[in-house]
């Protein structure tokens, strides 16, 4: 088992959650262009293909988090500084139901993701001011 601390694991989680709320949704959208009538189909297969394949990434870097894998810190981080625009634009546009809790996951994942520990894991425990 890989040298995992607790601050990984919790930005793992995190992507994770998001992955699968992604999956979902991608999944919801493309059950209702089948079910619904769409105004566009292939916006809507669009959209719906689009939240599959990132939900489907998302897991897969947390999977990678979760081997401490050096290669998920750049995608976690990256995914995490996206959603807080978006968590925004949602609490503006009157859905603070959904953007409080996601703003608040993108922080936590964020926080952890930049962690010493989690920096100690993926990177070592290299000093190079010892170095002369």
């Amino acid at each position: 088992m890989p040298n995992r601390p607790m601050p990984l694991t919790v930005a793992a989680a995190v992507t994770g959650l998001e992955g699968v709320t992604a999956v979902i949704l991608g999944g919801y959208a493309g059950v209702e262009t089948v079910a619904g009538r769409p105004a566009d189909v292939m916006s809507s297969v669009g959209v719906a293909v689009f939240g599959v394949i990132v939900g489907a990434a998302l897991l897969w870097v947390a999977r990678g988090m979760l081997q401490a894998e050096r290669w998920a810190r750049s995608p976690g981080v990256l995914t995490q500084i996206f959603a807080i625009p978006v968590a925004v634009t949602l609490i503006q546009s009157g859905q603070g139901a959904t953007g409080f809790p996601l703003i608040a996951l993108a922080l936590i994942g964020l926080v952890a993701l930049l962690s010493p520990p989690t920096t100690r894991a993926l990177y070592g425990d290299e000093d190079t001011s010892s170095a002369s």
